[in-house]
């Protein structure tokens, strides 16, 4: 379908070359396209049950792991500056 209306828009704009009305027309046809022609619908949020609760934790478990693996290769990378900014947070 895509391939179709890209394929229209395409000699549409050829046209306007010729008479501009057709690059109008190219126009309402990529307008009508994203608000009417989606093709299938998104698929549906799953429900508020035990399964998104996993999940959002599985997630939010990944993002602490790789918050914690930055934060070991910056101390190990930059060890001076890990002691200064201990200096200046007990002092």
């Amino acid at each position: 379908m895509r391939g179709i209306v890209a394929t229209g828009t395409v000699v549409l704009v050829l046209l306007g070359f010729g008479n501009h009305l057709w690059w109008l027309a190219a126009v309402a046809l990529l307008c009508l396209c994203a608000t009417h022609g989606r093709g299938s619908p998104a698929a549906p949020l799953p429900p508020a049950g035990a399964g998104a609760v996993p999940d959002s934790y599985r997630a939010y478990r990944e993002r602490r792991e790789r918050q914690a693996r930055w934060e070991r290769r910056y101390r190990r990378e930059h060890p001076l500056e890990v002691r200064r900014q201990g200096r200046e947070k007990s002092g």
